[in-house]
Protein backbone atom coordinates (compact mmCIF):
# COMPACT_ATOMS: atom_id res chain seq x y z
CA UNK A 1 0.00 0.00 0.00
CA UNK A 2 1.07 3.38 -0.19
CA UNK A 3 -0.51 7.72 -0.22
CA UNK A 4 -3.54 8.16 -2.42
CA UNK A 5 -2.03 11.41 -2.55
CA UNK A 6 2.07 11.96 -2.23
CA UNK A 7 1.72 14.33 1.21
CA UNK A 8 3.37 17.39 0.01
CA UNK A 9 2.50 21.15 1.46
CA UNK A 10 -0.38 23.03 1.40
CA UNK A 11 -2.75 25.42 2.97
CA UNK A 12 -5.52 23.70 4.95
CA UNK A 13 -8.74 26.70 6.38
CA UNK A 14 -10.78 26.08 8.59
CA UNK A 15 -13.23 28.74 10.53
CA UNK A 16 -11.03 29.39 13.55
CA UNK A 17 -7.44 28.73 11.96
CA UNK A 18 -5.55 28.47 8.69
CA UNK A 19 -2.58 26.01 8.60
CA UNK A 20 -0.01 27.65 5.76
CA UNK A 21 3.19 26.40 4.64
CA UNK A 22 5.90 26.96 7.07
CA UNK A 23 7.96 30.05 5.17
CA UNK A 24 11.09 31.94 6.54
CA UNK A 25 9.08 34.95 6.43
CA UNK A 26 6.66 33.93 8.99
CA UNK A 27 9.91 34.35 11.37
CA UNK A 28 8.77 37.63 13.17
CA UNK A 29 4.94 36.91 13.76
CA UNK A 30 6.12 33.38 14.99
CA UNK A 31 8.81 35.15 17.60
CA UNK A 32 6.26 37.27 18.59
CA UNK A 33 3.78 34.11 19.24
CA UNK A 34 7.10 32.32 21.01
CA UNK A 35 7.70 35.27 23.61
CA UNK A 36 3.73 35.56 24.67
CA UNK A 37 4.31 34.66 28.23
CA UNK A 38 8.04 33.54 27.93
CA UNK A 39 6.60 30.31 25.96
CA UNK A 40 10.01 28.71 25.75
CA UNK A 41 10.91 29.19 28.94
CA UNK A 42 7.64 27.55 30.98
CA UNK A 43 7.39 24.24 28.40
CA UNK A 44 10.64 23.32 29.06
CA UNK A 45 9.47 20.15 28.42
CA UNK A 46 8.62 19.97 24.90
CA UNK A 47 10.35 20.96 21.69
CA UNK A 48 9.64 24.70 21.56
CA UNK A 49 12.54 26.38 20.44
CA UNK A 50 14.09 29.59 22.44
CA UNK A 51 14.25 33.18 20.00
CA UNK A 52 17.91 32.82 19.16
CA UNK A 53 16.85 29.32 18.18
CA UNK A 54 13.69 29.83 15.68
CA UNK A 55 15.76 30.96 12.74
CA UNK A 56 17.73 27.47 12.95
CA UNK A 57 14.55 25.55 13.98
CA UNK A 58 12.68 26.92 10.48
CA UNK A 59 15.28 26.17 8.26
CA UNK A 60 15.61 22.39 9.94
CA UNK A 61 12.15 22.12 9.69
CA UNK A 62 12.14 23.50 5.54
CA UNK A 63 14.91 21.70 5.24
CA UNK A 64 12.48 18.29 6.20
CA UNK A 65 10.11 19.31 3.21
CA UNK A 66 13.30 18.38 0.65
CA UNK A 67 13.45 14.93 2.15
CA UNK A 68 9.97 14.23 2.40
CA UNK A 69 10.44 13.81 6.20
CA UNK A 70 8.54 16.38 7.62
CA UNK A 71 5.34 19.14 6.20
CA UNK A 72 5.76 21.90 8.55
CA UNK A 73 2.83 24.22 9.00
CA UNK A 74 2.36 28.06 10.47
CA UNK A 75 -0.91 28.73 11.83
CA UNK A 76 -2.78 31.54 11.82
CA UNK A 77 -6.13 33.05 13.47
CA UNK A 78 -9.30 34.25 11.58
CA UNK A 79 -7.54 37.97 11.94
CA UNK A 80 -4.26 36.78 10.65
CA UNK A 81 -2.30 36.62 13.68
CA UNK A 82 0.40 34.09 14.32
CA UNK A 83 -0.60 31.89 16.27
CA UNK A 84 2.55 28.75 16.16
CA UNK A 85 3.83 25.63 14.38
CA UNK A 86 2.17 22.28 14.24
CA UNK A 87 4.03 19.56 11.43
CA UNK A 88 3.46 16.04 9.79
CA UNK A 89 6.74 13.95 10.40
CA UNK A 90 7.49 10.32 10.99
CA UNK A 91 6.19 9.40 7.08
CA UNK A 92 6.08 6.21 5.77
CA UNK A 93 4.17 5.13 2.83
CA UNK A 94 4.57 1.30 3.57
CA UNK A 95 1.15 1.17 6.00
CA UNK A 96 0.90 4.15 4.83
CA UNK A 97 0.85 6.67 7.80
CA UNK A 98 2.10 9.68 9.81
CA UNK A 99 2.61 11.63 12.55
CA UNK A 100 0.77 15.16 13.62
CA UNK A 101 3.14 16.87 16.38
CA UNK A 102 6.11 19.59 17.07
CA UNK A 103 2.97 21.03 17.77
CA UNK A 104 3.07 24.81 19.89
CA UNK A 105 0.49 27.70 20.13
CA UNK A 106 0.58 30.96 21.50
CA UNK A 107 -0.69 30.93 25.05
CA UNK A 108 -3.71 32.91 24.50
CA UNK A 109 -4.37 30.73 21.94
CA UNK A 110 -5.23 27.60 24.43
CA UNK A 111 -8.82 26.87 25.06
CA UNK A 112 -10.18 29.07 22.09
CA UNK A 113 -10.95 26.17 19.55
CA UNK A 114 -8.19 26.57 16.98
CA UNK A 115 -5.78 23.79 18.12
CA UNK A 116 -8.93 21.61 18.09
CA UNK A 117 -9.93 22.85 14.31
CA UNK A 118 -6.35 22.64 13.56
CA UNK A 119 -6.62 18.83 14.39
CA UNK A 120 -9.15 18.19 12.50
CA UNK A 121 -8.02 19.42 9.20
CA UNK A 122 -4.96 17.59 9.86
CA UNK A 123 -6.69 14.40 10.53
CA UNK A 124 -8.91 15.37 7.57
CA UNK A 125 -6.55 15.58 5.06
CA UNK A 126 -4.76 12.50 6.50
CA UNK A 127 -7.00 10.42 6.13
CA UNK A 128 -10.11 11.40 3.20
CA UNK A 129 -6.97 12.94 1.04
CA UNK A 130 -3.86 11.25 1.77
CA UNK A 131 -5.79 8.27 2.71
CA UNK A 132 -3.17 7.03 5.69
CA UNK A 133 -4.36 4.15 7.49
CA UNK A 134 -2.28 5.50 10.59
CA UNK A 135 -1.75 8.82 12.42
CA UNK A 136 0.75 8.37 15.55
CA UNK A 137 0.80 11.47 18.01
CA UNK A 138 3.51 11.41 20.62
CA UNK A 139 4.43 13.74 23.44
CA UNK A 140 6.26 13.60 26.88
CA UNK A 141 4.95 12.13 30.35
CA UNK A 142 5.09 15.11 31.86
CA UNK A 143 2.95 16.88 29.66
CA UNK A 144 -0.20 16.53 30.65
CA UNK A 145 -2.12 19.06 29.06
CA UNK A 146 -0.75 17.78 25.88
CA UNK A 147 -2.08 14.27 26.88
CA UNK A 148 -5.15 15.51 28.33
CA UNK A 149 -5.64 17.39 24.39
CA UNK A 150 -4.85 13.92 22.70
CA UNK A 151 -7.00 11.66 24.69
CA UNK A 152 -9.90 13.81 23.77
CA UNK A 153 -9.61 13.85 20.41
CA UNK A 154 -10.35 10.10 20.89
CA UNK A 155 -6.83 8.68 20.17
CA UNK A 156 -5.55 5.50 21.76
CA UNK A 157 -2.24 5.52 24.00
CA UNK A 158 0.00 2.64 22.59
CA UNK A 159 2.01 2.93 25.40
CA UNK A 160 5.11 4.69 26.86
CA UNK A 161 8.52 4.81 25.68
CA UNK A 162 10.78 5.21 28.68
CA UNK A 163 14.18 7.10 28.68
CA UNK A 164 13.56 7.89 25.29
CA UNK A 165 15.70 10.80 24.66
CA UNK A 166 16.98 13.39 27.10
CA UNK A 167 15.53 17.10 27.80
CA UNK A 168 17.38 20.59 26.81
CA UNK A 169 18.68 20.16 31.23
CA UNK A 170 19.90 16.40 30.66
CA UNK A 171 17.03 14.85 32.35
CA UNK A 172 16.05 11.82 31.15
CA UNK A 173 12.50 11.93 28.99
CA UNK A 174 9.71 9.41 28.53
CA UNK A 175 7.84 9.63 26.00
CA UNK A 176 3.60 8.74 25.46
CA UNK A 177 2.94 7.21 21.85
CA UNK A 178 -1.00 7.98 20.67
CA UNK A 179 -2.76 6.61 17.44
CA UNK A 180 -5.67 7.03 15.51
CA UNK A 181 -6.44 4.21 12.56
CA UNK A 182 -8.69 4.59 9.74
CA UNK A 183 -11.66 2.64 11.23
CA UNK A 184 -11.54 4.94 14.24
CA UNK A 185 -11.27 8.06 12.24
CA UNK A 186 -15.22 8.86 11.57
CA UNK A 187 -15.89 8.59 15.77
CA UNK A 188 -12.91 11.09 15.86
CA UNK A 189 -14.26 13.43 13.67
CA UNK A 190 -17.81 13.35 14.68
CA UNK A 191 -16.59 14.29 18.18
CA UNK A 192 -14.20 16.99 16.84
CA UNK A 193 -16.78 18.79 15.13
CA UNK A 194 -18.80 18.83 18.14
CA UNK A 195 -16.40 20.60 20.09
CA UNK A 196 -16.05 23.33 17.74
CA UNK A 197 -19.81 23.71 16.80
CA UNK A 198 -20.62 25.11 20.50
CA UNK A 199 -18.27 27.65 18.93
CA UNK A 200 -20.08 28.58 16.31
Amino acid sequence: MTFRTRPAPLTLTGRLVELRPLERSHHDGLLEALTEGDLWQRAWYTSIPSPDGLAAEIERRIGLIETGEMIPFTAFDAAGRTLGLTSYYDIAADVPRLHIGYTWNRPSAHGTGTNAESKLLLLQHAFEDLGVFRVGLTTQWVNFQSRAAIERLGAKQDGVMRAMSRYRNGALRDSVEYSIIEPEWPAVKANLQARLAVRA
